[in-house]
């Protein structure tokens, strides 16, 4: 059958080609492979030539795989490799395995995946990892064996099961160093010798003396003896449910000092990595001799545990990452647990001495500084290796596929050093920066930002000609929208009004940050204060607007906030000159580094995770970038809206002057952004009337594509496009018409549909016009204005950090108000608390007390 099937593939894959291709032998005939199951499913005896089910499926499967078929190659199995499968077979089975002659299957496609990269050199950045073909998981005993170290950690066990399975169906090479031998051999040995001590003290002493057995010191070998049989048939049963054979391989330090022996093994595990067989390897610690100090000779490292034997391994394969899983999150500059401790996101050859090696593990025969070694070893060999936590229940569901898709877990060994400083020494600078712009007079602070109004009129040119790179670029790679692309343009004119909205914000950022806002005096010379201070650190995170570098630059300045900018690629040049210009208007105070570009590599969601350096999240872009945003954002709080769906509603009682300009301003005159007109909504009286016309007219005119809701295309014969969502920003020249009944019904309608960002109504009505703005739950609503009214500049804010939705601190345009929180000064007397008991001799007052007159000037 199974020739027969094969053979069918094979005539037809020859028949297409031009001229056969002499097959090349590349693995072994599993013909000849002896197994329990047969296809008859009568005879135990199996016939030559014939498999079971199981492994059809397994050769078959990879047969047909659509990653590489190529002609020409066949099926060759060494007797090592037939060796290295676990199989459930009696003796006489096994020995007939290994003892029958070697068959060959010609010209069977199977799956062979070259390499992604070319073996040299590790990976430089974290988001390379992705591109890791050959991988090596390291298992420490922390993490395969349970607190009480007699058994393994079933669960964890199968958590790294299948997120190396979902590695190994990705069509990477996957090789696991795997510890625990010892410790599932000595519950199995516990087991044993308390059961056999039992039955002798019950026959000879009785029931009474149980409780008084000890079980003996059991000596490791013997327990890995016992154990590794039993921890290959966890593995396997765990990999059979995912359609993926695992081998099991032991070795010792012997193994890579003979030459041939080396290449034996080498050779044994190319085999079984080119069949789609995940080798699972361990030291043979039944046999293998107490480890000797200091032994590395001539550079090679000496195999005296599972982290040596894992770098070695990845090395001699010539692995691209090694993953090692420990019980730590990785690599401390000082003891983890302590106060001070700091978790080493890159780690760099000849950074031993920042690092601080505490005891080894509960288990287990290595420590940390033996990973470290192990680790540096691999890294001079061209294997890039991350060491992480691989117990900790909340992450090591998913530990080893984060560390493959390049985010931020564990200690990244890297032997490129980045120019600048990582994002966590960043954030670090921008919070000591931030509390020195605090400290600053506030005309200090607003002459920071008046110097920088002038410079972008005074470096208008190189201003332009850095966005005109970005422009270009972005334009030969055709990745941008037409409304991202009017986001990144920058004009003489864009920098005239962002010059003039800076002055406004160093105007009125004078009495910003210790302004006291309330005063109470609570008993006698007891008064209480609350005044504004700066939030802390701010995260803006911005795609394809350059211009909001300085105006958000401008507010954090104004606030005494620290800053951390991360900009999209797009607007690189752009963004790059812009921070230039910041840094240089703050060096005049000295605060030079409370602004801060992210310019590393750092994915974004990785920089939502610096709960202990970011205070506020602030980000402007698409919905899709804010909804991302408040996904990956942990412990820090996100100010932002995703969506900006805007209304504007047109009653009956409407001006006609009135609605043809309001709706065109709101829809035509910048239609990318958040606040334009994405939904129109007319009464129903007012279909069929010259006005409806007129904003028909002026809409064809302007080329905007018109969608209809499902009430407006009922009441037409031949309708636009329905509208597929009542809940879209298109952010284009489109919008969608509805239909209402009433003032009413179209409140209901913007709760229902809208994003509580900005909503108009057109009436010449008084009553209408209050209802409408007393009972719509948005963060702007407006009487006859444009929706484009609803920014930071046009309200007299200077600028703005973005447009908030949320109901908690600030809603709407968000400006100098916004970035600031408050704390409370209260000052005493050897005032105490018990003097204001039932028998005390003091009594609260209370008093509100008249607030110092705010300079207006």
């Amino acid at each position: 059958m199974v020739s027969c099937f094969l053979s069918k593939r094979l005539k037809k894959k020859s028949s297409a080609s031009a001229a056969p291709v002499p097959p090349r032998p590349l693995f072994a005939s599993a013909a000849s492979v002896s197994c329990p199951r047969w296809f008859s499913g009568k005879s135990r005896s199996q016939p030559e030539g014939q498999i079971c089910r199981r492994h059809l499926r397994m050769l078959c499967r990879a047969a047909l795989s659509p990653v590489v078929r190529s002609p020409g190659w066949c099926f060759v199995l060494p007797p090592r490799a037939i060796a290295a499968i676990p199989r459930s077979y009696p003796p006489h089975h096994n020995q007939r395995l290994r003892n029958e002659p070697v068959r060959c299957w010609s010209n069977i496609p199977f799956i062979t995946v070259p390499l992604s990269r070319a073996h040299g050199k590790p990976f430089a950045h974290r988001s390379e990892l992705k591109h890791a073909k050959r991988i090596v998981v390291k298992l420490g005993s922390a993490v395969v064996t349970r607190g009480d170290e007699c058994g393994l950690a079933l669960g964890r066990l199968a958590s790294i099961v299948e997120q190396v399975s979902m590695l190994q169906n990705q069509g990477r090479e996957m090789m696991i160093v795997t510890s625990g031998a010892v410790a599932f051999g000595k519950q199995r040995l516990r087991h044993e010798i308390l059961l056999s001590q039992s039955v002798r003290q019950a026959l000879h002493s009785g029931q009474s003396q149980l409780k008084d057995m000890a079980v003996p010191v059991l000596e490791a070998r013997a327990c890995a003896a016992a154990g590794q049989s039993g921890l290959m048939a966890l593995y396997e049963a765990m990999f059979t449910q995912y359609s993926i054979c695992a081998a099991q391989i032991l070795v010792t330090n012997l193994d890579f000092h003979d030459e041939q022996k080396r290449r034996n093994l080498n050779g044994t595990l190319h085999e079984l990595l080119r069949m789609n067989i995940v080798p699972i390897i361990n030291t043979n610690d039944a046999v293998v001799p107490p480890p000797e100090p200091n032994s590395d000779l001539h550079g090679v490292i000496s195999v005296k545990d599972n982290d040596s034997l894992a770098a070695r391994l990845a090395v001699e394969m010539k692995t691209d990452l090694l993953i090692v899983l420990s019980d730590v999150e990785g690599l401390f500059d000082s003891p983890p647990g302590s106060d001070d401790a700091k978790l080493i996101d890159i780690f760099y050859p000849g950074d031993q001495q920042s690092v601080t090696f505490g005891t080894k593990s509960r288990v287990g025969m290595g420590g940390m500084e033996a990973k470290v070694k192990a680790a540096l070893w691999a890294l001079q060999g061209g294997t890039s290796v991350v060491i992480a936590n691989g117990t900790h229940p909340k992450i090591s569901g998913h530990v080893i596929t984060d560390i493959v898709e390049g985010k931020k877990v564990g200690t990244f060994f890297s032997e490129v050093k980045p120019a600048g400083p990582t994002v966590e020494q960043q954030g670090e600078m921008a919070r000591a920066g931030g509390r020195t712009l605090a400290a600053l007079q506030p005309e200090q602070r607003a002459e920071i930002i008046y110097r920088l109004a002038d410079l972008l009129t005074d470096q208008r040119e190189e201003i332009l000609l850095a966005n005109k790179k970005d422009l270009e670029e972005a334009e030969n790679k055709g990745r941008l929208a037409l409304p991202l692309l009017k986001r990144l343009s920058l004009s003489a004119s864009k920098l005239n009004s962002l010059a003039i909205g800076l002055r406004q914000i160093a105007a009125s950022s004078k009495d910003s940050v210790g302004r006291i806002i309330r005063r109470t005096r609570i008993a006698k010379d007891l008064d209480l204060e609350q005044v504004t201070v700066p939030i802390g650190v701010l995260l803006v995170i911005f795609e394809s607007r350059p211009d909001c570098l300085p105006q958000v630059s401008a507010l954090a300045i104004a606030t005494g906030n620290g800053l951390l900018l991360k900009g999209g690629k797009e607007a690189a040049h752009s963004n790059q000159i812009l921070h230039h210009l910041v840094q240089e208007a703050l060096c005049i105070h000295g605060v030079k580094d409370a602004v801060q570009l992210v310019n590393t590599r750092e994915e974004v969601e990785d920089l939502c995770r610096l709960d202990k350096l970011i205070d506020l999240i602030i980000p402007r872009g698409s919905s899709q970038l804010v909804r991302d945003i408040q996904k990956a954002a942990k412990g820090i709080p996100v100010m932002g809206h995703s969506e900006g769906i805007c209304h504007v509603y047109v009653d009956t009682d409407a001006s006609v002057e009135k609605v043809t300009r309001i709706i065109r301003d709101s829809k035509c005159e910048y239609p990318a952004a958040c606040n334009a007109l994405e939904t129109l909504l007319i009464h129903r009286d007012l279909l069929r009337t010259p006005l409806f016309d007129q904003i028909i007219d002026m809409l064809r005119v302007e080329q905007v594509k018109i969608h209809a809701g499902p009430r407006f295309a009922s009441y037409l014969t031949f309708s636009p496009s329905e509208v597929k969502s009542l809940r879209t920003e298109y952010g284009d020249l489109e919008c969608c018409i509805e239909v209402v009944d009433s003032v009413q019904e179209a409140v209901e309608h913007i709760h229902k549909y809208g994003s509580s960002h900005t909503d108009v109504i057109i009436t010449e009505n008084e009553k209408m016009a209050e209802f409408f703005l007393q009972h719509v739950d948005s963060a702007c609503v407006f009487w006859n204005a444009s929706t484009r009214f609803s920014d930071g500049y046009r309200f007299g804010l200077g600028a703005e950090v973005g447009i908030s939705t949320s109901r908690i601190h600030a809603r709407g345009p968000v400006g100098i108000e916004g970035l600031l929180t408050t704390k409370w000064l209260l000052r005493g007397d050897n005032h105490v608390v018990s003097d204001f008991s039932e028998h005390g001799t003091m009594k609260y007052l209370h008093e509100s007390l008249p607030l110092p007159q705010r300079n207006t000037n």
